[in-house]
């Protein structure tokens, strides 16, 4: 199993560097059925760092839940203000 994370990070999210960004898990039910797919989010990230709201732009459904519940662990380093990030996440088998 591989999993592979871009961050496509969007001109205003530049200079936030992230701190903690632990990889979703690969499911179980997909391992078994030897599935691979991807998952595209669009984040907003709060001053204190914390994912604010996470908008899936698309994705096998199989693997959103895993990206949702992983990006509750994530954190950026803080800022002034809000700022946005579009994220890949790419499951292999």
């Amino acid at each position: 199993m591989a999993l592979m994370l871009t961050a496509v990070n969007l001109p205003a999210q530049s200079s936030r560097k992230v701190l903690s960004n632990p990889e979703p898990p690969y499911p179980e039910v997909a391992r078994r059925l030897r599935l691979s797919g991807v998952v595209k989010v669009q984040v907003t990230i709060a001053p204190d760092g914390k994912i604010k709201e996470a908008k899936i732009n698309g994705g096998h459904p199989i693997f959103v839940n895993s990206v949702e519940q992983t990006l509750k662990e994530w954190k950026y380093a803080p800022a002034s203000t809000e700022t946005s990030a579009q994220l890949e996440f790419t499951f292999h088998p």
